[in-house]
């Protein structure tokens, strides 16, 4: 049983006021111990970083763009530990958990070298007007357990270089990478700066309606995204949610099957199907339906599903139990109502796996098609009118991402035009860049990360008008 991960409050390691167990996926059986906060230490991790916030504020930006600069290197000196804890709670194969660890220090240094400049609004006879942009103070980050890494540092790298102190919650089934990235802020950050305590899902109202937290930046499910912002606005903080998705691959007609297939199957299964933007449903022409279909169930049938540190391992565990029997509730309702061709149940070994699972022959209104599956399974519709398709995807009340795959771009960049989503990747799936911005519509978010755009959403933006 792995011991000695620590809190951290005020630049010091915490052995919290109790502890619980951390589940590897692949084996369904507590491998470590986390340390636990409780509402004590939560309030002195926000005092610690409140009183920090004065001083990082004042400290000038090319010296915290060095710091941030500084914890890059040293994630990435320790990037092979990282990533092995990564795959012990998390599940997924190690290849995939290592470049989840170079993915968060590519974001850490594309973070490290942007500027927040004032800009000159006018400046003639009327007067001069000037916007320039001031750190919020006390951000509340709270991370999801699919990439617990990598939406940390999507939150870490700006709010630092804006000029904000952290107090960052993992998930309870991921916490361990976060705390290990803790030892890291410990070494060379200013004490309070970052803080870091960890829960079993009963410290997150606490902590996002703290009265000295300014702005709640969180990544998970629109359910509890929206419970989140309830609790913010009650100080009306500025919050970042990046939320669910049922995110659709449209497939036209002049698309190569076998090529396409192949892109769309690993857009559905990779990290298990555990992605907000994985491909949660596919629609693809009558005419191209049957072969398109046949491909991906021997694309299916072809993986290898196994514990991550395994040679040769491409699908790890769902991630954790409760997951686990939601998906097998979703097979459930695709055996029902569908044609599975590939996979459609629970592996019959230890821990949290299901076999990758192709679904088509469904109707518009099954739960599989209407709901996020978060899970390797994909439902695959017929379609014969693209307008009427179009409608149909843009019915849902999600719109994170989508994809669009076609050999006639511009025809295809039409296509990617009229999706309601606030991303559409065409003849590419995840092509996420941290200088791109990233943002959700409808109920899959508000505000975004990455990118400037994502850089201000950790300031505010102030106008100074002077006369002439």
């Amino acid at each position: 049983m792995m011991t000695g991960f620590s809190l951290l409050i005020d630049g010091k390691a915490h052995a919290g006021s109790g502890s619980f167990d951390v589940v590897n996926p692949a084996t369904g059986q507590a491998f470590a111990h986390c340390p636990r906060a409780d509402e004590t230490l939560l309030n002195d991790a926000v005092a610690a970083a409140k009183a920090a916030f004065p001083g990082w504020a004042r400290t000038p930006a090319s010296e915290r763009a060095r710091l941030v600069h500084a914890l890059a290197d040293a994630l990435e000196s320790r990037s092979e530990e990282f990533a092995r804890l990564l795959t012990s709670e998390q599940g997924k194969p190690l290849g995939q958990a290592q470049y989840e660890l170079m993915a968060s220090v590519g974001t850490l240094r594309t973070f490290a070298e942007m500027k927040i400049e004032p800009r000159t609004l006018r400046d003639d006879e009327r007067g001069l007007v000037i916007e320039h942009r001031t750190p919020l103070g006390v951000v509340a980050a709270i991370t999801p357990w699919n990439f617990p890494v990598i939406l940390l540092m999507n939150k870490v790298g700006p709010a630092l270089v804006a000029g904000n102190t952290m107090v960052a919650k993992p998930a309870p089934t991921t916490p361990l990478t976060t705390l290990l990235f803790g030892e890291l802020c410990r070494e060379i950050l200013p004490a309070g700066v970052v803080n870091i305590i960890c829960d079993e899902n009963d410290l997150g109202s606490l902590l996002t309606g703290h009265p000295d937290v300014a702005k709640v930046a969180f990544t998970g499910s629109t359910a509890t995204g929206s419970k989140v912002m309830q609790s913010a606005a009650k100080g009306i903080k500025r919050v970042t949610l990046e939320l669910g998705g049922n995110d659709a691959a449209i497939v036209l007609d002049d698309a190569d099957v076998k090529d396409v297939a192949g892109k769309v199957f690993h857009g559905a299964m990779l990290n298990a199907g555990q992605i907000c933007v994985a491909v949660k449903r596919a629609y693809v022409p009558s005419a191209m339906y049957d072969p398109f279909c046949d491909e991906l169930a021997r694309l299916a049938k072809d993986m290898v599903v196994d514990e991550g540190t395994r040679q040769g391992a491409e699908i790890g565990p769902v991630q954790n139990r409760a997951q686990y029997e939601k998906v097998k509730a979703f097979l459930a309702d695709a055996n029902e109502n569908g044609n599975v061709i590939a996979g459609g149940m629970a592996l019959d070994r230890p821990g949290y796996f299901i076999a990758p699972t192709i679904v088509r022959d469904l109707p518009r209104d099954a739960r599989i098609v209407q709901e996020e599956q978060f899970g390797p399974v994909l439902p695959v519709l017929a379609y014969d009118d693209i307008d009427m398709l179009i409608d149909e995807v843009n019915a849902s009340d999600y719109g994170l991402a989508g994809t669009v795959w076609g050999q006639d771009r511009k025809r295809a960049l039409e296509v990617a035009m009229q999706i309601d989503s606030g991303t559409v990747w065409v003849n590419q799936h995840m092509a996420i860049d941290p200088s791109i911005p990233f943002r959700g519509s409808k109920q899959s978010g508000l505000g975004g990360e990455l990118g400037q755009a994502g850089l201000h959403e950790y300031t505010q933006a102030h106008i100074v008008n002077a006369a002439a």
